[in-house]
């Protein structure tokens, strides 16, 4: 029997798969970025803290959140490679959730070297 909406529905399953994987290729590239950017004000930090003697615990702060972002970056990374779409679904999630932590952390390390508080 002909149906004409099984066409529509695997169209539609392809498109959901195309944008899975784009949204997979974002967390990854941003978070690859990331872990950098990180590791870029450490290495600036650790410049301030050597030639004015006051400590922080920006640069520990930003070690954890380069952490989260190589964690989210490698967690999208296999689910660009992994074949089951369910799988798939399941790793994106987490990766995007690690990836939100990330930036909330990043955001208090902002406060932080803003206004100095730690």
């Amino acid at each position: 029997m002909f149906n004409p909406f099984a066409h529509r529905s695997l169209a539609d399953s392809a498109e959901n798969a195309a944008l899975e994987a784009d949204l997979c290729i974002h967390i990854f590239t941003a978070s690859a970025a990331l872990v950098g950017v990180c590791l870029t004000v450490i290495g600036l930090l650790r410049v301030v803290v050597v030639t004015t003697k006051v400590g922080t615990v920006a640069d520990d702060l930003l070690a954890v959140d380069a952490t989260l972002f190589m964690i989210s970056c490698v967690l999208s990374y296999y689910a660009l490679r992994v074949r089951s779409m369910r799988r798939m679904h399941r790793v994106e999630r987490v990766a995007d959730v690690v990836f939100l932590l990330g930036l909330l952390l990043m955001t208090g390390v902002c406060g932080v070297v803003t206004w100095a508080i730690l």
